[in-house]
């Protein structure tokens, strides 16, 4: 057997936001049923998966070599590890995902302040601990296994919990008194790893290809005909960032124009191409797109 890197995947929340980011950097891969060591169609990679709480640390411990978790959970565990990239993706939005201190609505609690002597439920233990300790306020934190959101104000005086969006503390009748910290997630790697030459090598490669595949997300692909005496025009409706590729065609008064734009402007970009005089326009989505 020659070289081999292991790789860990988050399983739950992140898992399905994971592999389908994986699937665009072009790595196809197969979960079996209640299988821990998913397929992976590179010979030279082999999957493990595990609670993204828990990949930090067996990434610390060299059981895998690399692996995708959040920063929270980094810090969470204390984890001694190298942070190779930052990819910005989460469970279901762009916003980012954070852990704040929730409370009932007819709570009295308003500030972190008012937190002093009370009790809190949170999956975050060690990072609450830090940020009372930081407003220097005394307050007891205790895990919770989880359905956070329902322990206060029958079992605890607030949460602190993980949110993109909010919905679910609000459904719950909870308001955000302050955010405890943000959360990115990390691909990150054993420092011995790192230090592999090889290994080192190929978690570069990896590292390329998902942010090339996040970087591609939101972005989208323009090919259009463009008269010559209307390249002007048709240049002036293009987002200014965006420099486009001018090819020439057969017929010398025509030429060919290609673009990549942000997604959520071609909608109205297209028939402002057109108005301006391009013709045969193709929007085409992206894989990958490596800067």
């Amino acid at each position: 057997m020659g070289n081999m890197l292991k790789l860990g995947i988050p399983k739950g929340s992140l898992q399905s936001s994971t592999l389908k980011l994986l699937e665009k950097a072009g790595y196809k891969i197969i979960i079996r049923d209640r299988s821990y060591t998913p397929y992976i169609d590179d010979p030279e990679i082999s999957c493990l998966m595990f609670r993204a709480q828990e990949i930090a640390r067996y990434v610390e411990r060299g059981v895998i070599d690399i692996g995708l978790t959040g920063k929270d959970w980094i810090v969470e565990n204390g984890a001694d590890v190298i942070e190779v990239e930052d990819l910005v993706y989460s469970k279901n939005t762009s916003q980012p995902y954070r852990w704040v201190v929730a409370v009932p609505e007819e709570s009295s609690i308003q500030t972190v302040k008012d937190l002093e002597g009370k009790r809190i439920a949170t999956e975050l233990v060690e990072a609450t601990r830090r940020y009372l300790k930081q407003h220097g306020v005394s307050a007891e934190v205790e895990f919770s296994w989880g359905a956070t959101e329902i322990k206060a104000p029958l079992l605890v005086d607030a949460i602190v919990e993980g949110t993109e969006t909010g919905s679910s503390l609000r459904a719950n009748n909870l308001r955000i008194v302050d955010t405890v910290t943000e959360s990115a997630t990390k691909l990150i790697a054993n420092h011995q790893a790192w230090a592999d030459a090889w290994k080192k090598q190929k978690i570069e490669v990896l590292a390329m290809l998902l942010k090339g595949a996040l970087a591609a997300e939101d972005k989208v692909g323009l090919k259009m005909n463009v008269p010559r005496d209307k390249l002007e025009q048709v240049s002036s409706q293009l987002p200014s960032l965006h420099t486009p590729t001018i090819s020439n065609q057969a017929d010398p008064d025509w030429v060919a124009l290609e673009v990549i734009i942000d997604d959520a402007v071609a909608r109205d970009l297209i028939p402002a191409l057109k108005r301006a005089g391009a013709e045969g326009i193709i929007e085409y989505p992206l894989n990958k797109v490596i800067y």
